[in-house]
């Protein structure tokens, strides 16, 4: 495969991608702070194409009294594979390690008096920088860079050995890789990834060289936080002896009611963050425990912030408060389907964002219950 085929491979891979992008997964991104912290492995396959020394090797062989005929390199790719564990940093950086096996590959140097080949296998280890840059929540382009300790091992064949020192040459050498590729999240927890890189080796008999791989992999992070159900037991039922009623008129259907609750944002989170923290998870318990002997129908979390930040970046942490909390709520068992969230940013502010209290209030979660009561 050409380098332009390479190329074209991963615009595909991009191109499918972004085409995914409107087919959101059911689950939404509840977990930010534990995915920008995250260790993760993965894996990838895919073909790789080396750039051989040609200059190196000719000139060895006219230094033993050689004409060159001919030179042929392998045109075929070869297959390859990496494995490798990292550890995310922030939201844009992430270290990671790995083991990589770029393939085999071959020449054949013709010359006046006979013939050189040479077969040469590349595998090794690396560490390397990798850099994000979002487009959207899910698709990312990605960028490494870092250095790859390769061991080459070459078996030369042929009449015309006397023009390398020895015949089956092994070496080992650190030697700068760089890459460039798109990542797609599936989940807060699994990626598809499409990168191309290029790793500098070193032959085992001194003639330097790149080897470039195109590869598709897949990426999955450790530990994400699940919150378990818990189980409601009703309290004891304490036998009462049986009531004769007389109905002397109609029963009164229940009336629809409707219950709204607004807390404070540091009461549910810690500063700029999204997840729940144990004090908040008790105010929303007490909450649902007024609510029981409602019949719920829809339920409404609603997220505000202060005039502090971008109204973009307001709007979209708003939005992931609203989403943690219906997180919660759907863990104590309320229909996921009957609950929806808003983000507002700072858009309704409830007091004045010039002084600390009024950024206070203005900071806050509302959760609207609409149903029925048996009054």
């Amino acid at each position: 495969m050409k380098l332009a085929q390479q190329f074209g491979a991963l615009s595909v891979i991009g191109c499918a991608m972004l085409a995914s992008q409107p087919v959101k997964a059911a689950e939404p991104f509840v977990n930010p702070d534990w995915a920008n912290h995250a260790w993760y492995a993965g894996a990838g396959i895919g073909a790789t194409r080396a750039t051989i020394d040609q200059a190196s090797i000719e000139s060895a062989l006219r230094a033993n009294g050689s004409a060159i005929v001919s030179f042929a390199g392998d045109e075929k790719d070869s297959p390859a594979y990496k494995v490798f564990i990292g550890k995310q940093l922030n939201r844009y950086l992430a270290l990671e390690a790995g083991y990589y096996d770029l393939g085999r590959f071959s020449y054949d140097a013709v010359t006046s008096d006979g013939r050189l080949g040479a077969k040469a296998a590349f595998s090794g280890v690396n560490l390397d920088l990798v850099g994000q840059l979002p487009l959207s929540e899910r698709l990312s382009i990605i960028g490494r860079v870092g250095a790859a300790y390769t061991r080459a091992r070459t078996d030369f064949s042929g009449n015309r050995l006397n023009a390398v020192t020895a015949p089956h040459a092994k070496q080992s050498k650190v030697g700068p890789k760089l890459g460039l590729g798109m990542e797609y999240k599936f989940s807060e927890a699994l990626a598809l990834r499409g990168e191309y890189e290029r790793y500098r080796v070193n032959d085992a008999v001194g003639n330097r060289g790149d080897v470039d791989m195109a590869s598709v992999g897949l990426v999955w992070k450790f530990g994400r936080p699940a919150a378990a159900p818990l189980a409601y037991t009703p309290p004891p039922v304490e036998p009462v002896a049986p009531v004769v009623v007389v109905q002397t008129q109609p029963p009164v259907a229940p009336q629809p009611v409707s219950e709204k609750v607004s807390f404070a944002a540091e009461a549910l989170f810690d500063f700029d963050k999204s997840i729940v923290k144990p004090a908040g998870k008790a105010a929303l318990d007490e909450l649902l425990m007024k609510l029981q002997g409602m019949n719920t129908e829809v339920m409404v979390t609603v997220g505000h912030t202060d005039s502090i930040g971008s109204d973009a970046y307001n709007q979209k942490l708003s939005q992931r408060r609203a989403e943690a909390v219906k997180a919660y709520i759907v863990t104590k068992g309320i229909d996921s389907s009957r609950v929806y969230t808003e983000g507002k940013g700072e858009s309704q502010a409830v007091a004045d964002n010039t002084t600390e209290e009024g950024r206070a209030r203005n900071r806050r979660v509302t959760v609207e219950v609409v149903g029925t009561r048996t009054r």
